[in-house]
């Protein structure tokens, strides 16, 4: 129990460093894996091993997708593609259900594409809608990273549910089918938290500097999508390849899916995109804007890898994996692999280890448990994803990356995003339990 203690501990002085200090997330992100490394009987080699390998990691998945990201959102921003962006969705929407397309959009895109890219590559659209409607940006940021969060956990080909399925044996077809019914009332609630609760912190991008007269013609609408739409349904394209059915073959098709839907590759194609945004007449050059964009860039890149660090460190004292055991004898039915997915996940961090480690811990035990049918599998895996959203916190990469796309500080992103996956993970598991009593 020393190391639950020592991780609450450790928790508290990450909020309160960040939080009444006023300490650079990076630093205290850093220190604090140091401490809990220590405080959990880790040596120092050991902690320095899993700090440097925890923050190289996650840069290696997620830095440049990161960099060129924000490369893009300069680039509509500068350009007043932000503008054409925001218009048109405007349009089709109106401006009070901004929200409800953020989140609507960003439960469709988490399907084929990790929730992270997805965030980074539609921040600046909501960016956009928070300059043009005059909505706080908190609310539109939580919209997004709820709708994109759902489906994340609960409907594969994401990574995570369909590990689980494997696991477990669960008949993938229904979990796609089940996980889309289960995601609708969690994306729902995520809106609502976003709606009701966070359009009390008033946060309004700055805007940037000007490289262009006011008299340029804005880009038009294809130019603008084009950055942000091209890279989603390139990785998209990536997913449905990589799909057990093999759609298209094992050959060439696939080797070039798998290669052009990397998200790095597609990314670096956004990029491209993104350049014609620039008018060649422009007094600044295609150089400034990149540079503009990765300025922007490098903090949201060394607190994101800190997580990142702070979680592998975690990782590395085994306090979710002790926990889940100890909890593995509990019969509380569909409930148990709920409770130990949440465990893991607050523990360490990653959903996508908290699913495929509770997948691993409940196998054996769903014949006693009465949950062996094909479709009592398939919410088996849906509890477990449930449990992988609850909740993301300070040691998650996944929560910096919402935090500092969307310029809330940690207090604000602990309340705004924080109780948003909460009570988006209670709410999933209801669903579940009420599907299992019915139909089980």
């Amino acid at each position: 129990m020393l190391s639950v203690f020592a991780l609450l501990f450790i928790i508290i002085l990450i909020i309160v460093a960040t939080t009444r200090y006023r300490l650079h997330p990076f630093l205290v992100l850093l220190l604090a894996g140091v401490l809990m490394g220590f405080i959990s009987g880790l040596n120092a080699e050991t902690i320095m091993s899993k700090l440097t390998e925890g923050f190289g990691n996650t840069l290696k998945s997620i830095g440049i997708v990161i960099a060129c990201g924000t490369v893009i959102g300069a680039f509509l921003e500068r350009s007043g593609g932000a503008r054409t962006l925001a218009a048109r969705v405007l349009r089709l929407v109106g401006e009070r259900r901004s929200p409800l397309a953020m989140s609507i959009t960003g439960f469709i895109v988490s399907i084929p594409v990790f929730c992270d890219s997805g965030f980074v590559i539609l921040s600046a659209l909501n960016k956009a809608l928070s300059k043009k409607t005059g909505l706080s940006l908190a609310v539109l940021a939580v919209a997004l990273a709820t709708g994109l969060y759902t489906t994340h956990v609960f409907v594969p080909p994401t990574p995570g549910p369909l590990a689980a399925a494997a696991t477990i044996g669960a008949d993938i077809g229904l979990v796609i089918l089940l996980g889309l019914l289960v995601s609708v009332p969690a994306a729902m609630v995520g809106l609502l938290w976003a709606s009701s609760y966070c359009r009390r912190f008033k946060i309004i991008p700055s805007q940037a500097a000007p490289a262009v007269k006011a008299k340029t013609k804005e880009p038009g609408a294809l130019s603008s999508f084009a950055p942000l739409i091209v890279p989603i349904l390139l990785i998209a394209l990536r997913s449905v390849a990589d799909y057990p059915a093999a759609p298209f073959g094992e050959g060439t098709f696939k080797m070039v899916f798998d290669f052009i839907g990397h998200p790095v590759t597609a990314l670096i194609i956004g990029v491209f995109l993104a350049f014609r945004l620039k008018e060649r007449k422009s007094n600044t050059s295609y150089f400034d804007w990149v540079a503009d964009g990765l300025a922007q860039a490098g903090v949201i890149i060394l607190i994101t890898g800190a997580g990142g660090a702070f979680g592998n460190v975690l990782r590395a004292t085994g306090i979710g994996e002790t926990m889940g055991q100890i909890m593995s004898h509990w019969q509380i039915g569909i409930f148990l692999p709920f409770i130990i997915a949440a465990v893991l996940k607050s523990a360490q961090g990653s959903s996508t280890v908290a699913i495929i480690t509770t997948a691993a811990l409940v196998s054996p035990l769903l014949e006693p448990m009465g949950l062996a049918s094909p479709l009592a599998k398939a919410l088996v895996v849906l509890a477990i994803g449930a449990g992988s959203m609850t909740v993301s916190h300070v040691n998650d990469s996944y929560f910096w990356v919402v935090a500092q796309f969307s310029d809330m500080d940690t207090a604000t992103a602990l309340r705004c995003h924080t109780i948003a996956t909460l009570l988006q993970g209670v709410t999933g598991i209801i669903v579940v339990a009420l599907l299992a009593w019915m139909l089980v």
